[in-house]
């Protein structure tokens, strides 16, 4: 049923006249009349949708939706239904599921059944979380980094990381060639805080006083000492105390120029 046709039918339950509507509106009836018959090239703006929705007592935002659905080129809106039509069935097998406890073979006949496009026992994906960009750092040795300007998840630019869920991840611009030919200048590296950090990670490392950060692969020695191993070869390690260190934390994805 298209826009036109919902609008009619409902106009007509309510027993409300093209006049009433036009005069409730604000927009002629030979306009409304158009709408409803479906002889309006385009569909109607949202600010009459909403005065629609509110005077023929539609749910909020459901003419909006519709309208917005008939501007989508024809072969992208199938696409889109389908997906739906696929959601709407999963979410009622879930509304089931809430009910009582279904077996494996109950899942795979009603996905069997629905033909719905399921890898079975694979890793969930999802589109991940804009991860702030917060400054650059040094693939050399340490220098000033001031990243303290920004509150945490705040950042003049973003990145989005698929399947990164870590509240706190941020990334940075690496300056600098110590880190090639792994990382070159100009990449950007996302560090995660929840990553466990293993000897050999290539990590973001921050210091306590003064407050300088380096990106370095990282490894643990004796006596809580830590040595920062860059990974070109024409760059000397550097063996600190690990009680100069106030954060560690591991890279996990890499963005770089092609």
């Amino acid at each position: 049923m298209s826009l036109g046709q919902i609008i009619r039918k409902k106009r007509e339950r309510l027993n409300l006249t093209l006049e009433e509507v036009s005069r409730h509106t604000g927009f002629s009836k030979p306009y409304l009349s158009t709408i409803e018959t479906g002889k309006v090239k385009n569909p109607p703006g949202d600010q009459l949708l909403i005065k629609l929705e509110k005077i023929l007592e539609f749910e909020p935002g459901l003419l909006l939706h519709i309208a917005h659905m008939e501007r989508i080129p024809p072969d992208i809106r199938q696409e889109y239904e389908s997906a739906e039509a696929e959601n709407e069935q999963l979410r009622q097998f879930i509304r089931n599921l809430v009910h009582r406890k279904a077996s494996q073979a109950e899942v795979d006949e009603f996905l069997d059944k629905t033909n719905l496009n399921v890898e079975r026992d694979a890793p969930s994906l999802a589109a991940g979380r804009l991860v702030p960009v917060i400054n650059k750092v040094a693939a050399g040795y340490p220098r000033d980094f001031n990243d303290l300007d920004y509150p945490v998840g705040i950042a003049d630019d973003y990145i989005r990381c698929p399947d990164l869920h870590d509240p706190n991840g941020f990334a940075v611009r690496v300056v600098g060639d110590s880190m090639e030919p792994r990382f070159r200048e100009g990449d950007i590296v996302v560090f995660s805080p929840a990553a466990d950090v293993q000897s050999g990670d290539d990590c973001f490392v921050r210091f306590l006083m003064p407050h300088e950060t380096t990106f370095k692969r990282v490894f643990f020695e004796p006596d809580n000492k830590v040595r920062l191993q860059p990974r070109n070869a024409k760059y000397s390690p550097m063996i600190v105390d690990g009680k100069r260190i106030n954060g560690l934390y591991r890279a996990i994805i890499k963005y770089e120029k092609l």
